[in-house]
């Protein structure tokens, strides 16, 4: 399941997407607009800076703003950044392998060999989905 970090992370970068010829947006209204607890969002959006996708301005007229084009941030980043692994299992996992405890035998495990196909789907579509995308989405669906 998706995480409400993930979710607002990628909903905070939706809105400064949809801004990007606009002046930086303050945190207290993207957390309004998006309906996002403040002290949290500043936590992601610090995370989403420290990454490269945000710049921050200080002072009047300061806020957030994309420091990339929105067609250059994708979501397989983005929940990397805030949950980590996008495998199921660790053993399936391609930058956060761990073995698993129960495990006796990873080259004969279904359940690995299986969730490793989840992973490889899972991690297809994240890989080539961007925060344009999305926004291309929600405006295809607003206007049918």
């Amino acid at each position: 399941m998706l995480s409400k970090k993930t979710k607002y992370a990628i909903k905070a970068l939706v809105i400064l997407g949809k801004n990007t010829d606009k002046p930086p947006m303050q945190i207290s209204k993207i957390a309004e607009q998006e309906r996002i607890p403040k002290k949290f969002l500043e936590q992601i959006l610090l995370d989403m800076r420290n990454a490269g996708f945000l710049y921050s301005k200080k002072g009047a007229g300061g806020g957030y703003a994309l420091n990339k084009d929105p067609k250059d941030i994708y979501l397989v980043a983005i929940m990397r950044i805030t949950d980590g692994p996008v495998a199921m299992l660790p053993c399936a996992s391609l930058n956060f392998y761990h073995k698993c405890d129960e495990c006796h035998s990873e080259v004969t495990c279904g359940i690995r060999d299986v969730f490793i196909d989840v992973r490889d789907a899972t991690l297809k579509i994240l890989s080539e989905t961007s925060i344009a995308d999305v926004i291309a989405r929600e405006t295809t669906l607003i206007n049918n």
